[in-house]
């Protein structure tokens, strides 16, 4: 598992829209969340993804950036994204094995899908929490995430006074 305090590996992933998600680099300048997800047939996923986005407008007051990716073809992700009217990007068609080793994240036994997976991310790319499930249950919530980056913002406040 990557560390906390360790940078965010540099990942290139196809968006919904066609575009490129590079990461760390998407979240640079906010606290950045990285959701993977096993795939759209997965209840758990779909409820997280819907979660983050009812509450995308807040987590953006407070300098919150979303995104999210999975190894859902182009055309599976983008009809999850737009019947759950998804606001951040979310990346597509990630090669398994290669953005496992990366992010040293589960997968299922023939390596065909990610275990969900969460990161939260500093303004500058570095890890500040990372979440590992082994299966469907276990994962970050908006609110978890909105605490968090709070007190950790707080805390470099009080530490630059």
């Amino acid at each position: 598992m990557l560390p906390n305090g360790s940078p965010f590996p540099e990942l290139a992933l196809t968006t919904t829209d066609g575009g490129e998600l590079l990461l760390p680099a998407a979240t640079r300048g906010s606290y950045g969340v990285v959701l993977v997800y096993r795939g759209a047939w997965c209840p758990y996923c779909v409820g997280q993804l819907r979660s983050f986005t009812k509450r995308d407008e807040l987590l953006k007051a407070e300098g919150i950036t979303t995104v999210a990716l999975s190894a859902d073809s182009r055309i599976t992700a983008q009809q999850t994204a737009q019947d759950l009217d998804v606001p951040f990007p979310v990346g597509c068609e990630a090669d398994v094995p290669q953005v496992a080793k990366a992010l040293e994240c589960y997968t299922d036994p023939d390596v065909t899908f990610f275990q969900s997976t969460g990161f939260v991310l500093d303004p500058h790319g570095g890890i500040l929490l990372a979440l590992y499930s082994s299966g469907p249950i276990g994962r970050l919530g908006p609110a978890d995430v909105l605490t968090f980056a709070g007190r950790h913002r707080d805390k470099n406040a009080q530490a630059a006074s």
